[in-house]
């Protein structure tokens, strides 16, 4: 299955995207959890700062 979702976003407008994992910590817990996203590759330094 993830082989189909990776061929998809080769085509066309699939390469204008990139997917963006961020280690937060969870302020209840103190644990660590891991959020993903899709976003434009142009937005991805903004999201990461």
């Amino acid at each position: 299955m993830a082989k189909k979702t990776v061929a998809s976003l080769q085509k066309g407008e699939g390469r204008t995207y990139s997917k963006v994992i961020k280690m937060v910590k969870s302020p209840k817990t103190g644990a660590y959890i891991f959020k993903e996203e899709m976003m434009p590759n142009e937005a991805v330094k903004d999201a990461l700062k």
